[in-house]
């Protein structure tokens, strides 16, 4: 098959690394990967695994997006791709309008993945009009069948896969972890609470600190690491959460280590991985990395972070926001050996190629048997 994915960017989100783990591994299965996006750092990564990258302008939520609908349609009529394969609503509507101005016989069938509970507006239906629709997680699934009259014929759950061996397989070595302790002398020695995300506050790293207070409390050894970027806007979360970190007087207790390429490391140099989102999550990346990592993982039981706890490691369950609850299973599983996390077929790389596979397959059976 010859696949096209079209998202807007390929920075160093969830969505974005996804996508270029799925390419290579729709490289290995024999298959031809292209990627349509505004660019970023991965498509290096994506190209260098034997996809190929068109880079176009299909990112921006303005009107002058549409400005892109022509060398859209252009490009499919020059790859003539079997799937395009839609992972955004500006790029989903982008290439709607382009295919509609292409004759029945030029007109590739689509499949959208649903990344998150997007707000329902007309903006975000576009994602439900595909030939069919597929969901990161259950909780994910029942928000578009609630809210976009998706037939259930037409949606299927996938997970989104982890290359689980690529996570077991790693080994920490003794120049990495002294090159970290070399920036943040106030490492060595601690036990490390892990919480990785972007800068956000719905991510919940405000909720961090607070839990931070009580588990330090208890453990003057912990110390709490905040790894992730604070995007252009989140400036002022940022110095608010430096606040609320002198405040709690976590100072010389939690360190930010902004964004960071070396994440495989981190999951394996922490002693435990916290994941306290303040809504629902669709899914929780991290959890799956951290648990293939064999890093245990606490986190709140809602949304699809929970769903990967239930099934692969129920001991880091949390009541929804209740920091001190929080605190307390955090600190008994520091002082646990942790040796009953599963990770189920169904969160591998490999279950993920081969659902989406079918699901193309399918689609295109259906496809060939209209009239």
């Amino acid at each position: 098959m010859r696949i096209l994915q079209a998202l807007p960017a390929l920075y160093s989100g969830g969505v974005e690394r996804g996508t270029v783990e799925f390419a290579a591994d729709l490289v290995r299965h024999g298959h031809e990967s292209f990627v349509v996006s505004s660019g970023g750092p991965l498509a290096k990564h994506l190209q260098e695994q034997g996809s190929t990258h068109i880079q176009m302008p299909i990112h921006r939520k303005s009107p002058a997006s549409f400005g892109q609908i022509r060398p859209m349609r252009n490009l499919i009529r020059e790859l003539q791709p079997d799937i395009i394969h839609v992972r955004s609503r500006m790029p989903a509507w982008i290439v709607r309008l382009a295919w509609k101005g292409l004759p029945s016989h030029q007109q590739p069938a689509v499949v959208s993945t649903f990344h998150g509970m997007y707000s329902v507006n007309p903006y975000s239906a576009i994602m439900a009009k595909s030939d069919h629709v597929i969901a990161v997680s259950n909780c994910v699934r029942n928000y578009v069948i609630d809210n976009y009259q998706v037939p259930e014929r037409k949606l299927t759950v996938i997970q989104r896969g982890v290359d689980v061996g690529y996570f077991q397989q790693r080994e920490l070595s003794e120049t990495w972890r002294q090159g970290l302790f070399v920036q943040f002398p106030q490492l060595e020695g601690k036990r490390i609470l892990m919480m990785p995300g972007r800068i956000s506050r719905w991510k919940g790293q405000l909720q961090f600190l607070d839990a931070m207070a009580e588990i330090t409390r208890e453990k003057p050894d912990c110390h709490g690491i905040i790894v992730g970027g604070a995007e252009p806007g989140k400036e002022r979360f940022m110095q608010e959460l430096e606040q609320h970190r002198s405040k709690l007087g976590l100072t010389d207790k939690v360190t930010f280590l902004g964004q960071r390429d070396d994440m495989a490391e981190l999951y394996l140099f922490a002693d435990l991985v916290c994941h306290m989102s303040t809504k629902a999550e669709p899914f929780g990346r991290t959890v799956t990395e951290a648990l293939s990592s064999g890093t245990p993982v606490v986190a709140f039981n809602r949304g699809g972070a929970a769903e990967t706890l239930q099934a692969c490691f129920r001991d880091g369950l949390v009541a929804p926001d209740d920091t001190q609850e929080f605190a307390g299973v955090a600190l008994r599983l520091l002082t646990e050996e942790t040796s009953n996390i599963e990770i189920p077929f169904r969160f591998r790389l490999q279950a993920q190629t081969e659902s989406t596979l079918e699901v193309y397959r399918n689609v295109l059976a259906k496809a060939a048997a209209s009239p």
